[in-house]
């Protein structure tokens, strides 16, 4: 597919083969360069335009454009209720809140003085760059669709306190990374597809050492001194499915009982009424709808029974409610996410409860998302070590510190607090180490360990001047001889005397 013919084709509703991930983008050559990019760009962008088409599909179906829409009756037409229970938007806006429920903080691996204030220089850069906002929305997309795209470049800001490199969230369907087929399948570039003033499309790619422009016409070379791709993927897993994509055909079930239980409402009360070998003036059946009114009604054909009665059909509503009952309990243990039943016992424990309710099952997803998080963050953090190095920002090295993600929902934080104060205790515990395991007492576990440190050495630099000045006034007292005292007062009264 030629860059000027590149289209994404819109999904509707769910596809017959299903959706099973995104494919990852894959070339055979072994470095991207000015004479192969637009060969490698063309035959990228068909597989992409496959993703993006997805992508559209998933991000409508979390925002409420969901396949119901398009529901079709075939009687009583007028009637035909759309209801969406927008469950995917429920299922991501969990799973990233109880991901990311503290801002994910960079600790070192040491006690070493040095190491831990440049890591707090870090932290710093990254709050001014709001990463905890970007986390949320590169979170919200892996989600959504499985994968997300994060940019990082110099930042051409010249304040002095500001970070020295800037942050952006890439809209996956126009993002991607190019892997090499080979064996670990390394990233050999970033592309990221734009439209000029006149609506056409260029790509910008990035490789290891030159950024590339790529139009219709022309290839453009830039070198950078990034030292890597600076376009980094983030996945939700392996197979790059979003969370709620598993679990798309029970969602589409779920609105399709909800709303024919609401169709199976109205068509009861909008039901027919029958007048069988009777018949009524004109003008009186308005009367009788209007209720509270007697009608008569004059039989049509004599020695058969005349009768008034209604025509309706109704759904059994508890077996329609056990059947949404059963599939949202179906979607709630695939997604791994807690129930919400909570129980008739009034003993269980608190562990118990966590157990019972799923919230368990929903950490250890979490979990399982935050070490596919941590390998795509370290190389995040290898382009911002070698951005700030060359400006002379900042002093470390990649080994020198780790995204620490906070996961303490479900910690007990009293016993967490016995346990941080009885490992601070101990002669044969560093504090660095207390730290780390009480990490979920604190929002920022590397400042706290700072500032407690600071506190100590304060204290005991106090402790140590109170017990300085002790001892000066015990060595003041002891200059004093105890008989001094008496052969003063003996020459005083013998002077007297004479």
């Amino acid at each position: 597919m030629r860059l000027e013919a590149y289209t994404v084709r819109e999904i509707i509703t769910y596809p017959s083969a299903g959706l099973i991930g995104r494919r990852k983008i894959k070339t055979a050559v072994k470095e991207i360069n000015r004479g192969n990019i637009r060969e490698v760009l063309e035959k990228a962008l068909p597989v992409h335009a496959k993703n993006a088409s997805e992508i559209t599909y998933l991000y409508n179906y979390y925002k409420g454009r969901q396949d119901i829409r398009k529901k079709v009756k075939y009687n009583r037409t007028a009637i035909n209720h759309k209801i969406v229970v927008n469950r995917a938007n429920e299922i991501v806006t969990f799973k990233t809140s109880y991901l990311l429920s503290e801002p994910i903080q960079y600790i070192s691996h040491d006690g070493n003085n040095a190491v831990s204030n440049e890591v707090n220089k870090l932290n710093e850069y990254m709050r001014l760059e709001d990463k905890e906002s970007k986390d949320k929305e590169i979170v919200d997309w892996m989600h959504i669709c499985g994968v997300g795209e994060r940019l990082v470049l110099p930042d051409a800001r010249t304040e002095q306190e500001g970070a020295p490199f800037a942050i952006y969230t890439m809209d996956p369907r126009e993002a991607f990374v190019i892997y090499n087929s080979g064996i670990g399948q390394k990233p050999l570039a970033g592309v990221i597809l734009q439209q000029d003033e006149n609506e056409e499309w260029f790509a910008t790619v990035y490789t290891p050492r030159f950024a590339y422009k790529v139009t219709k016409d022309t290839v453009t070379e830039y070198p950078h001194i990034m030292g890597g791709i600076p376009l980094v993927e983030y996945l939700n897993n392996e197979a790059r499915m979003g969370a709620f994509e598993v679990v798309l055909s029970i969602l589409n079930a779920i609105n399709q009982l909800e709303s024919d239980a609401v169709d199976s409402v109205q068509d009861f009360v909008n039901g027919f009424d029958v007048f069988q070998n009777c018949d009524i003036a004109d003008g009186d059946y308005g009367d009788l709808s209007i209720g509270g009114k007697a009608v008569k009604i004059k039989t049509v054909t004599q020695g058969m029974e005349a009768r008034v009665y209604r025509v309706s059909s109704e759904l059994s509503q508890p077996g329609v409610q056990t059947r949404i009952d059963d599939q949202t309990e179906a979607y709630l243990e695939i997604c791994g996410m807690p129930n919400r039943n909570g129980g008739l016992s009034t003993s269980d424990t608190g562990s118990a409860v966590m157990f019972r309710d799923g919230f368990v099952a929903a950490h250890a997803r979490a979990v399982d998302t935050a070490t596919l998080f941590k390998r795509s963050e370290r190389e995040f953090d290898r382009i911002v070590l070698t951005i700030c190095t060359g400006k002379g920002r900042l002093n470390l090295q990649l080994s020198d510190f780790e995204p620490k993600f906070p996961l303490g929902n479900l910690v007990n934080l009293q016993s967490l607090a016995q346990v941080f104060t009885e490992m601070l205790s101990q002669d044969w515990v560093h504090p660095k180490v207390a730290y780390e395991v009480g990490s979920a007492l604190f929002k920022d576990p590397e400042t706290a360990y700072r500032l407690g440190q600071e506190w100590a050495e304060k204290n005991a630099a106090d402790r140590e001047k109170e017990l300085n000045e002790e001892l000066k006034r015990e060595r003041s007292i002891q200059t004093v001889r105890p008989g001094d005292t008496d052969s003063g007062e003996a020459g005083a009264d013998e002077g007297q005397e004479g």
